[in-house]
């Protein structure tokens, strides 16, 4: 065959694989679906993807698999550009076998894996697959365990994004719950472990797929996903958006983006926004929004744990994470869930050089038997661990009250603040004044002639002593007092100075965070 012929030859293969398994392309397009050639064109900038091994082919001959292989083998991975920055890539193609995980499928994105490791890029994974081919046996188990291997290397390295855009079943699930950022489209994309028909069969539980590990279960119910999109182009476009955050590694600075918005800007009816009064909820989203850049501001896990927030947006250009308590939701106060969700994210964050911004409103840990049992002194210590951990830049906010371990959990000077700054009208106390009024004045309350009238005074008493920045600001617990429309000009003023900090931890083979 001379070369004309085995050019020939080539063109037919990267056809084939191109164009897929006709029917199967046809029922990823009548599901409303993209295909993973075209995810990844949708992704990354025009004309940038560079594709590595498209001719592939399993070397399994078991069970009929000789007659089965197909080039490519049902994933696609490469390099290209996002906003004009180098990115590593895979997607998994179900018009391929399925898209199902074999030995060399695996291989591929485990060299996906480790490439961008080497060449401290992000990592991209767009999922949507059958599960794992049984034919293939301990093959695929083997080569399987090595893409959670090289996930687990990566991590910290450089940030690793998953996508599920489809079925994402049984074994091959753990991959993206070792990466960074998980992401879900509404209707296609299901996680589990076990699926429906073994649970039926072992335990007699009827459950559909989406009741089982859909986006709904993922991103209200076990918090397994960060986001949630509508389709397969939102959930691409929210991609590139987190990524225009994210520095390329550990090592690089987040990138800064001008916006526009003045540094000098003051919050105008933030009085109206935050009331005075601590039994009033609030929206805190609408604060977040009036301090950063432009109101872009993206949230994370925005429906788990609704009662603290986490998400990234900029201050005068440069990236920062942002951690708040919200009182729409159980008073703001923190429970097992809200721990580990925000524990998590402090984390992330100082992975990859975000300094953390804390907008601290807390009332306490959420009191209660179901709380206890989960494990709320584990939960707890996580975010307490997390803080105390980060050697980004730190700056804390107290906007109205922080009372107890919660207070500290919230990032005070003493867990590692740099800067712990505070709104005037704010209270930081053991516990709230009812409670601790009951506690320290019970026996002279119950013996007085009045004893409403008493415990009312002893709280005016106790409000007069913690009420307000004074106390806080004799003692050096807090920085400087903050006036409340000044609050995004002060903390542009604090990152501006803290973004060259350095800080040492003691050396150590690792910690032992309470996980």
């Amino acid at each position: 065959m001379g070369r004309k012929e085995y050019q020939e030859r080539l063109n037919e293969l990267e056809q084939k694989v191109r164009g897929g398994e006709p029917g199967a392309t046809r029922k990823q397009q009548d599901e409303g679906k993209l295909t993973a050639r075209e995810r990844i064109q949708r992704l990354l900038d025009p004309n940038t993807f560079l594709e590595e091994f498209m001719l592939a082919q399993s070397q399994a001959t078991d069970f009929g698999m000789a007659q089965k292989r197909q080039p490519g083998d049902g994933v696609v991975t490469g390099y290209g550009k996002i906003g004009g920055r180098p990115v590593c890539v895979f997607a998994q193609d179900r018009t391929l076998l399925a898209g199902a995980v074999g030995s060399t499928h695996a291989e591929k994105i485990s060299h996906a894996i480790r490439s961008a490791r080497q060449q401290g890029i992000p990592l991209i994974g767009l999922y949507d697959s059958a599960g794992a081919r049984i034919q293939e046996g301990l093959d695929v188990t083997k080569a399987i365990g090595s893409i959670f291997f090289e996930n687990s290397l990566t991590s910290g390295v450089v940030p690793q994004i998953s996508a599920i855009m489809g079925p994402c079943i049984g074994v091959a699930a753990y991959s993206p719950a070792l990466t960074d950022l998980v992401l879900m489209v509404q209707g296609s994309s299901h996680m589990f472990i076990t699926g429906p028909a073994v649970i039926k069969e072992v335990v007699g539980e009827e459950i559909t797929m989406e009741e089982l590990g859909g986006s709904r279960i993922h991103s209200e119910i076990s918090g397994v996903a960060d986001y949630t999109a509508r389709d397969d182009s939102e959930c691409l476009q929210t991609i590139r958006r987190l990524l225009s955050f994210l520095p390329s590694n550990f090592e690089a600075p987040p990138p800064r983006v001008d916006s526009g918005d003045s540094p000098n800007r003051l919050l105008t009816g933030i009085e109206e926004t935050v009331p005075d009064d601590f039994r009033r909820a609030y929206n805190v989203l609408d604060l977040i929004r009036m301090i950063v850049d432009g109101g872009d501001f993206l949230e994370l896990k925005p429906k788990f744990a609704r009662n603290v927030v986490i998400g990234l947006g900029r201050l005068d250009g440069h990236s920062v994470g942002i951690i708040a308590n919200q009182p729409m939701f159980l008073a703001g106060s923190l429970d097992a869930d809200a721990s580990d969700k925000a524990a998590r994210f402090i984390r992330f964050c100082d992975a990859f050089n975000l300094p953390l911004i804390t907008l601290m409103d807390v009332p306490g840990f959420l009191p209660g038997k179901q709380q206890e049992q989960k494990g709320i002194i584990r939960h707890g210590a996580k975010l307490l661990y997390a803080y105390a951990e980060a050697t980004v830049p730190k700056i804390t906010v107290a906007l109205r009250k922080g009372y107890g371990g919660a207070k500290l959990a919230m990032c005070t000077r003493e867990m590692g603040a740099d800067r712990f700054l505070v709104w005037p009208a704010v209270e930081l106390a053991v516990m709230g004044g009812e409670g601790a009024v009951n506690v320290i004045f019970k026996r002279e309350i119950e013996q007085s002639e009045d004893p409403e009238k008493t415990r009312q005074q002893k709280m005016k008493e106790y409000a007069e002593k913690f009420s307000g920045p004074f106390d806080a600001l004799s003692k050096q617990v807090a920085n400087a007092a903050l006036r409340p429309d000044q609050t995004r000009c002060e903390l542009i003023r604090s990152l501006d100075m803290l973004l060259g900090k350095k800080e040492e931890r003691p050396r150590k083979k690792h910690s032992l965070m309470p996980v």
